[in-house]
């Protein structure tokens, strides 16, 4: 029978790993990474509050979409949370900490990358959905988007204590990764590889949604008379396709490819000298949410401007910055009557039509 090492402490670990990268988290090099990561939490924290606030305030903003956008802002805030109580047990504390304090630090971690992860998935297959039944916004009523806000974080939580259920290696010790000295190397393979093909699902699905809607706005511009705003559609429509998949890909890649490779035993790849990067490059995934997702869209930046500024527009500035190019199509205060094609026609894809549109009307 295999011994167990549940009494131990992290740089019994640690040394049997020989993860030297512990000793390397000091001098110069260790601020250089908390300044870097402090300064990212901050912006967490205020961008993603201030996305939940303007969806609870802004009236437009109560459909499926944003409530889910809401709730990634949300798994965004739990990463900043997860990095601030790491910047407090990492470099020579994390060979103090207990085991148990040590599954802490990454449950907290793997939950708030999870649910940012499946949260992402939920929104393109939402997106997916409505844009497939030629509708703006989804039929998706407010029960299914709590059942599925509470799925993503049932999924989030499950994954995030797998490693503390059982899923670990002390209790064959011979199993146990290098950069998780925990955790088992199986269970390494297994979340990287979920991850990843989650990501490619993501790929496909708004790869769909790109190539459906071009397809859609270049026959129907074949019978319209459109401006010049209605042929940038596509282009806007790319624009911000192509920077969610390349954000992902930027910020996630790197770190499941190495979570493999430790969990493949990979010895001589080196993974101990470029871990703590790749960690604050997926954390930089959840600083960039909030710009690609939100900031992008008009009304939500308008709303926002207006909480920060606390101050009040008038009826004829709202209609005004009622123009929203939505991260994906566009907004609409009517759940079920509108569709792509008199989107199109009327020039409403990402907006109302310009001057030159009223002018050709």
């Amino acid at each position: 029978m295999n011994e167990c090492y549940y009494d131990k402490r992290m740089d019994f670990f640690y040394n049997r790993t020989k993860a030297d990268t512990v000793d390397e988290w000091t001098g110069a090099q260790l601020i250089g990474v908390l300044c870097f990561g402090t300064f990212f939490c901050l912006f967490i924290f205020i961008s993603n509050s201030l996305v939940i606030a303007a969806v609870v305030k802004n009236k437009r903003f109560h459909f499926p979409f944003y409530y889910l956008l809401a709730n990634l802002a949300a798994a965004d805030f739990l990463a900043g949370i997860a990095y601030v109580f790491l910047m407090f047990h990492t470099g020579p504390r994390s060979k103090k900490l207990t085991v148990d304090r040590w599954f802490l630090r990454q449950g907290l971690l793997d939950t708030s990358l999870t649910a940012s992860l499946v949260n992402l998935l939920v929104i393109a297959v939402e997106r997916h959905m409505s844009i497939m039944r030629m509708k703006i916004h989804s039929n998706l009523t407010k029960k299914r988007v709590t059942f599925l806000i509470i799925s993503i974080w049932a999924i989030a939580i499950f994954m995030g204590a797998v490693p503390t259920l059982g899923w670990n290696c002390l209790c064959d010790i011979t199993a146990c990764s290098s950069l998780a000295p925990i955790y088992s190397r199986s269970y390494l393979v297994f979340w990287s590889v979920l991850n990843l093909v989650v990501f490619f699902i993501m790929v496909v699905v708004y790869i769909r949604i790109y190539m459906y809607v071009q397809r859609k706005t270049n026959v129907l511009s074949s019978h319209t008379s459109g401006s010049i705003s209605r042929r940038r559609t596509p282009v806007k429509l790319m624009k911000t396709v192509m920077t969610v998949l390349g954000a992902f890909v930027v910020c996630w890649t790197p770190g499941l490819v190495v979570l493999l490779l430790d969990g493949l035993n990979c010895t001589d790849c080196g993974i101990q000298n470029v871990k703590r990067w790749f960690l604050l490059l997926a954390l930089l995934n959840s600083v960039m949410n909030p710009i690609i997702y939100s900031y992008k869209d008009d009304e939500m930046w308008a709303t926002m401007k207006r909480m920060i500024c606390c101050s009040s527009e008038d009826k004829s500035q709202e209609r005004r910055s009622s123009r929203i190019p939505s991260t994906v199509l566009c907004r609409s205060t009517d759940t079920s009557g509108h569709y792509i094609e008199d989107g199109i026609i009327q020039g409403t894809i990402c907006g109302k039509g310009d001057l030159g549109d009223k002018g050709n009307s």
